[in-house]
């Protein structure tokens, strides 16, 4: 969204209620009155579990920490009849702004996560205001920077790209500053004697630096995972943060079932590093999986589902036989974590296919790519590029990449008109600088200077071999069910994709009393959906479609499971 659409709609981003709103807003507010004198701290930017205000008098002005320096940049002022906040307040994580009270104090009523969720769902009118003004608000943050984190390293280095990308897929704002070239980052470097090695720094909203952190460390910092209590029980683990599993966990939570999502990585999985999904029903003009994902993220968060990510899950571990259809469910994590639920949603999806190339690894997040976003195309902006593969998400990425680079060489194996819709395959052919190379694969790569690659483009029939000199290679020929975590026994088909409804073995249907149900796997209440379920349909809609579907089998499993107590 462009700086000039968001100014035009400063009106939905900071909304004024009246004063009937007000008076129902005040019924679900959590505590307050509460009286703040001038200048008195509110709350602080990285505060956890901070409230939202709903200003009655006076002012309260909003800042942010703006760059390394820190200091603070004044967002905006609210006055009386409006909320505070932006989507941390939805789950209590640490926020991106604070608040002071103005020159002549406030008078404030205060909305904490649960409260606020209770207000968005009780009042439908006042909770579309504040959604959109919440939404609006990150999104304001993440496009003009300084609320977020600081990233210092080198451009084009991989762990910096990882760290970017992690973050925008999480809808995080920052602001990336180059070690050697630019005046704040370079000093503190210096300043804090960091070898090379260390980099890239991130300076969290609260000014803690961690040396070139994973993703895990950074959510740490930023406070992206909530707190787990082993002793909880779910109604609904859900193992994936993609299409199917947001839009389960959203109906699953809009339902009044207590929900969990766990996700290795971040959400929207491969659908959210689409650049455009044209073919989704109720987008004309396309949506890109990024926005999609933050939606429905939004929307889960919404109905008071947990999000837990980037945590990566070890194993699954069933009830024992005797307590098949009654006894929780325990999802093993790594550090040793845990999560327990009486059902369970498979929602891991897929994860990227290698092709058969020799040290391919040493090359990804080198050179290699497994996905197109802003950042992937700004790195080989005006250069020679190719793309492996020919189906949709491919042609996406070639329709949003192409635009931004020299030439962009196409290396498939088959005619796109066997794995690609016609109206991409349209788009391509009007593009001139995409160089198609048909019945080809890539067989080899090397790299003589940073930052460049080489890349032998093979024809299959002629075994002929042919070099290009590249900026960057992006792989899109598929993937694999990811199901190395289960551990436990469920039936698969000969790919690896697990069958849903069946059945159970005849001593597990007598036990529970009733069959397998149409997306339930061989273990009784565990079920898959996605890019993993067996003869699913790799496409957005049908992912989603049966993120809903799942929902009434989990209600038909808990009924049963409620009786055999």
């Amino acid at each position: 969204m462009s700086s000039d659409s968001l100014e035009s709609r400063r009106y939905q981003m900071f909304p004024v209620l009246n004063a009937a709103q007000v008076q129902m807003a005040a019924r679900f507010a959590s505590s307050g009155p509460h009286t703040f004198a001038p200048g008195e701290i509110v709350s602080q930017v990285g505060d956890r579990h901070s409230p939202a205000w709903l200003i009655l008098s006076g002012r309260l002005d909003v800042f942010r920490h703006d760059g390394l320096s820190m200091p603070e940049a004044l967002i905006t002022s609210h006055g009386a009849g409006q909320f505070s906040g932006e989507v941390s307040q939805l789950s209590g994580r640490p926020v991106l702004a604070g608040g002071r009270a103005g020159p002549e104090g406030c008078v404030a009523l205060a909305f904490d996560a649960a409260h606020l969720k209770a207000l968005i769902i009780g009042s439908a009118d006042i909770g579309e205001i504040i959604m959109r003004a919440y939404i609006l608000r990150r999104v304001e943050l993440i496009n003009f920077g300084g609320a977020g984190s600081v990233l210092i390293g080198n451009p084009g280095e991989p762990n910096l790209v990882r760290l970017q990308g992690f973050l925008t897929r999480s809808g995080y704002p920052h602001i990336v500053l180059d070690a050697a070239l630019d005046h704040e980052g370079q000093a503190l470097v210096e300043r804090l004697g960091i070898l090379a090695g260390e980099l890239p720094l991130m300076v969290c909203p609260n000014g803690t630096v961690l040396k070139n952190p994973t993703d895990a460390e950074a959510a740490c910092c930023l406070g992206i995972m909530p707190e787990l209590d082993p002793e909880t029980v779910y109604d609904v683990a859900i193992v994936g943060a993609g299409p199917s599993g947001l839009a389960a966990a959203v109906y699953a939570a809009s339902e009044g079932l207590s929900v969990i999502v766990v996700d290795a990585r971040s959400i929207g999985g491969q659908a959210g590093s689409s650049s455009r999904i044209e073919n989704y029903l109720g987008f004309p003009t396309g949506i890109s999986g990024q926005a999609l994902a933050g939606r429905a993220f939004n929307q889960a968060l919404k109905f008071g589902a947990e999000i837990a990510l980037p945590i990566e899950v070890n194993e699954l571990v069933p009830p024992p036989a005797g307590k098949r259809g009654t006894g929780p469910m325990v999802l093993r994590l790594e550090g040793d974590r845990a999560v327990k639920a009486r059902t369970v949603v498979i929602a891991s999806g897929a994860r990227y296919r290698r092709p058969d190339i020799p040290d391919i690894a040493h090359f990804e997040g080198a050179g290699i790519s497994y996905w197109a976003s802003a950042i992937e195309a700004k790195l080989c902006e005006n250069d020679d590029i190719a793309l492996v593969g020919g189906g949709n998400s491919a042609g996406q990425a070639i329709a949003f990449l192409a635009p931004r680079v020299r030439r962009l060489h196409l290396v498939i194996r088959r005619s796109l008109t066997e794995t690609m819709s016609t109206y991409l395959i349209d788009r391509i052919a009007a593009l001139p600088n995409v160089e198609i190379h048909l019945g080809c694969e890539l067989t080899a790569l090397s790299q003589d200077q940073p930052g460049r690659l080489t890349a032998t483009i093979t024809d299959i029939r002629e075994q002929s071999g042919t070099n290009y000199d590249l900026r960057r290679v992006f792989m899109f020929i598929g993937a694999d069910p990811n199901t190395d975590w289960i551990k436990c026994r469920i039936k698969t088909d000969d790919k690896g994709f697990i069958r849903t409804g069946a059945g159970f073995t005849p001593d597990v249907e007598m036990e529970l009393g009733r069959p397998s149900l149409a997306l339930e796997t061989s273990l009784p209440n565990v079920f898959a959906i996605g890019d993993v379920r067996a003869g699913s349909t790799k496409r957005v809609a049908a992912a989603v479609g049966e993120g809903a579907a799942v929902v009434s089998d989990i209600h038909a499993a808990l009924r049963q499971s409620a009786l055999m107590k």
